[in-house]
């Protein structure tokens, strides 16, 4: 009942303002407004960079997402709407994705230039760049694990989290430490446990950061030896990397934010909700599906 209650006052939150920003956030040495005395937290975005080259696969999962945006001030601006939509409007009609419901500049934009993707052929990408820390990615998490019961087998579904500063780029390394021991399941506890149990799982330095994922990760049958190893080990440097990379060749600026398929870019407040939103994803992929 308490997580339900808990949960409706998330949406309230999410429909009254439909974005989490970076300039929002708080610091490493700051603790987060849901945060107790003690903290804990990872990962960051650097600025004005050029779009680097496409990195190799990232780590692709069947699981949860969000639903209102977190900003990154320091992040290079996207290009305008409106050279987008005169990008967009050059392209053949076959091209310009699906007539009619969806409005592009309106519902979904362009991404121009388009980019890369990482998955086989026959399959479209659905990038979801999160935060653990993020409300709005809290309240559209169950939303998306049940669409991921549903969804077309051809979407491959991947989460990115962001790296705009010390707090999200320990949250970050938290997710990625969780994905290379397996447990998946957890990613939802370590959201509960920030967004219910008020537990921020940061710390005011990386080591005390560490510290304090180590020890939340043995109440969940984590040993504190293989959760390290995981948290320094290459694998989890490299997904690091990877997504913030990602994060950069897409600007993204805003967190729960969705990419489809490289070419595609929308979140709640576009889609006018979280269910359109789904009905969205779903549209645009069958589109790039049929090509």
């Amino acid at each position: 009942m308490r997580r339900l209650i808990g949960l409706t006052a998330l949406l309230l939150l999410v429909l009254s303002s439909c974005s989490c920003a970076h300039k929002n956030t708080p610091s490493a040495d700051q603790a987060p407004a849901m945060a107790p005395a003690a903290a804990n937290a990872p990962l960051a975005a650097p600025a004005a960079a050029a779009p680097p080259a496409a990195p190799a696969n990232p780590p692709s999962e069947t699981g949860q997402a969000g639903g209102a945006q977190e900003s990154a001030d320091d992040a290079e601006k996207p290009e305008s709407s409106d050279v987008s939509l005169e990008r967009m409007a050059s392209l053949p009609s076959d091209a310009q994705l699906p007539a009619g419901r969806w409005k592009p500049g309106v519902n979904y934009d362009p991404v121009v230039p388009e980019q890369p993707t990482s998955v086989e052929p026959g399959k479209v990408e659905v990038i979801e760049f999160m935060w653990l820390g993020c409300p709005h990615c809290y309240v559209l998490e169950p939303i998306m694990l049940k669409w991921l019961k549903s969804k077309p087998a051809y979407i491959e579904f991947v989460r990115v989290p962001v790296e705009w500063d010390a707090t999200h780029r320990a949250h970050a390394r938290l997710f990625y430490t969780l994905m290379a021991l397996g447990r998946t399941d957890l990613i939802e506890r370590a959201f509960d446990a920030i967004h219910q149990q008020h537990n921020p799982l940061i710390g005011a330095s990386d080591e005390e950061s560490l510290r304090i994922e180590q020890a939340w990760a043995a109440q969940q049958g984590v040993s504190a030896g293989d959760f390290a190893n995981a948290y320094n080990s290459l694998l989890v440097s490299t997904n690091l990397q990877r997504a913030e990379d990602l994060a950069l060749r897409y600007r993204v600026q805003y967190v729960p934010t969705l990419v489809i398929n490289g070419k595609y870019v929308t979140d709640v407040s576009k889609a006018g909700s979280p269910a359109n939103l789904i009905q969205l994803i779903d549209d645009l992929a069958a589109s790039e599906h049929r090509h």
